[in-house]
């Protein structure tokens, strides 16, 4: 769909990116392999393992997905009825725009959901759910991919929906999230307490290392693996912020050659009437 949807565009004239397709298409064979290949197999035998599949759901299939664009491409490449039905672009934007999906999407919400799953899914019975049945297997892909959508959206994304903070803010929020994930990564290193027992504890693997030794590679997994995406997104929203201050500058230039620099003009004025006022005051 997404495919078809930039043909579309292209057919009747209009840009879409080679770049933004692209980074899609890469994002839908990552999150295949990831959910289909080595990590979804070997994450129900080993932890270490299943903590690689995380951070890629939740880290690195975002990314690229946010860097496609899919809801603008979507709200271009959709045709619009006529006739005061509902189709699903119509749908589309009333999700976007309703109280539910700005609040969900809001960057603070967003960034609270993505950092808090760690601790709700893995110190609680969600992360046995999600070994003992496919439906809970399913629910986690889907949340912590979703959740991952949501914090790279809010930060580097150009989607409609959430209202989003300033450059400087976006950057605090960033690595306020990211060292909560290195927390929980130093706490699992650190751990000598098996998470889910009764499944990793009882395997009765005879190879590799040990099921304790095992999850303390996952927490070295899931630090390390943090670093190169928070990485890129700081350079992105880095990036984003050079552009925009770019831009600004330029529709300032703009501004100025068509009113002859009215605003320059005004603020020498102001200037010079100050100068004026405290001439004319009497000496103290």
């Amino acid at each position: 769909m997404y495919v078809g949807w930039a043909l579309r565009l292209r057919r009747r004239g209009d840009r879409w990116s080679w770049g933004r397709t692209v980074s899609w298409c890469v994002g839908m064979v990552v999150l295949w392999w990831t959910t289909s290949g080595g990590p979804a197999l070997y994450g129900h035998v080993l932890f270490s393992a299943h903590m690689a599949q995380h951070m890629v759901l939740a880290m690195v299939v975002p990314i690229l997905l946010v860097l496609g664009a899919p809801v603008t491409l979507a709200l271009r490449g959709l045709p619009t009825r006529k006739d005061g039905s509902r189709g699903p672009r119509e749908w589309l934007l009333i999700l976007v725009h309703s109280r539910w999906g700005q609040f969900i999407a809001n960057p603070v919400v967003s960034a609270v959901l993505f950092a808090s799953s760690l601790i709700v899914f893995y110190y609680t019975p969600l992360f046995s759910w999600s070994l003992h049945s496919y439906v809970g297997h399913l629910w986690m892909v889907v949340h912590f991919t979703g959740a991952g959508y949501l914090f790279a959206n809010a930060l580097i994304g150009i989607d409609p929906g959430p209202n989003r903070l300033g450059y400087p803010q976006r950057l605090i929020l960033l690595f306020a999230t990211m060292a909560f994930h290195a927390f929980f990564g130093v706490a699992l290193i650190s751990s000598e307490t098996l998470l889910v027992p009764d499944w990793f504890g009882l395997l009765g693997r005879t190879w590799g290392a040990s099921a304790i030794e095992d999850q303390q590679t996952g927490g070295s997994v899931a630090w390390g693996i943090g670093e190169l995406p928070t990485l890129l997104l700081a350079v992105l929203v880095a990036t984003s912020w050079a552009r925009s201050d770019e831009r600004e500058a330029k529709r300032k230039d703009r501004k100025a050659d068509r009113d002859g620099d009215a605003e320059l003009r005004e603020y020498n004025a102001m200037l010079e009437k100050l100068a004026d006022r405290d001439e004319a005051a009497p000496p103290r």
